[in-house]
């Protein structure tokens, strides 16, 4: 029997201009290390306005005179330029804190931030001897300030009446009251450029400095004086208390006299910045007429 013989396949062959396929392989450390800056990336957000980042940073912020509403030091790190930030803080009067890393961590939003933060203010605080200074000629000069305000939102309301009422200028206290900021000056609708604002420690203090310099405390409250039946016509500083409590009791125990708003239905309070309001308006009003 013959044998079949197996037919031949020939390969198709390869064309020679064909350029060559190449596949690069990339270190294994390389693929790790992309990863890693990706979620690094992710972690990071943009820093809020008022938030400031970093030693050579924030020694800048100080340096330039911006007003800084408080500075976060993180625990341990109180070294070297750290050391000299802090005394920087402290010439200025600003509040410094110690605080964990993590916490600085968690406002730094992912970014380089040494275990140095700050908050700065929108524009720069104003010192009170300044704006007694300035008023020192007026006939009738007009303060508000704001006993422990906590609502960013209110402050910035207070603001933008102050400036079309006529206000000189407005105090809040250091502590436990709600710093310029970011929100403070988006709701005053740029009136924060205008209306000087300082910082002060003690109310109490301040009231009798005040009283010293020929002003009359009235405190928005309760079981006081109905606002249109009071003389607002003289030097006057006006406190309105925070949201909530009110004018607290020395505050309102070292006043000349309480202002109160009439209310003629079921709720007995009205917000702080719309009762602000209606007693600054008054005091144009006042004002105006004696004209």
């Amino acid at each position: 029997m013959e044998k079949k013989q197996k037919k031949r396949v020939d390969k198709p062959r390869e064309e020679k201009n064909k350029p060559e396929e190449r596949r690069t392989r990339l270190p294994k450390h390389t693929g790790e290390r992309n990863l890693r800056v990706e979620a690094r990336q992710e972690r990071t957000a943009e820093l809020p306005e008022d938030v400031v980042v970093g030693r050579n940073a924030v020694t800048e912020l100080l340096k330039s005179g911006r007003g800084v509403n408080k500075l976060m030091i993180a625990e341990g790190d109180h070294l070297g330029s750290v050391r000299e930030i802090m005394a920087l803080a402290r010439e200025r009067g600003i509040i410094v804190e110690t605080v964990s890393r993590q916490k600085i961590e968690g406002i730094a939003f992912g970014h380089r931030h040494q275990g140095v933060l700050a908050y700065a203010a929108p524009v720069p605080y104003a010192e009170l001897e300044d704006i007694l200074e300035k008023v020192k000629d007026k006939e009738a000069p007009f303060l508000v300030l704001l006993d422990e305000l906590e609502d960013p939102h209110n402050l910035g309301a207070i603001l933008r009446t102050a400036d079309a009422a006529g206000v000189d200028g407005v105090l809040i206290p250091k502590r436990r009251s709600c710093p310029l900021s970011a929100t403070v000056a988006k709701t005053s609708a740029g009136a924060v450029e205008y209306v000087p604002v300082a910082r002060i420690g003690n109310v109490v203090q301040t009231l009798k400095q005040l009283k010293e310099a020929g002003f009359w405390a009235a405190a928005a409250d309760m079981d006081g004086t109905p606002y249109d039946e009071a003389d607002l016509t003289v030097p006057l500083v006006l406190v309105i208390g925070g949201e909530g409590h009110g004018v607290a009791r020395l505050t309102r125990e070292n006043c000349d006299f309480i202002l109160s708003l009439p209310m003629a239905g079921h709720i007995n309070s009205l917000n702080a910045s719309v009762a602000g309001a209606v007693l600054m308006y008054e005091v144009l009003r006042q004002r105006r007429k004696k004209k």
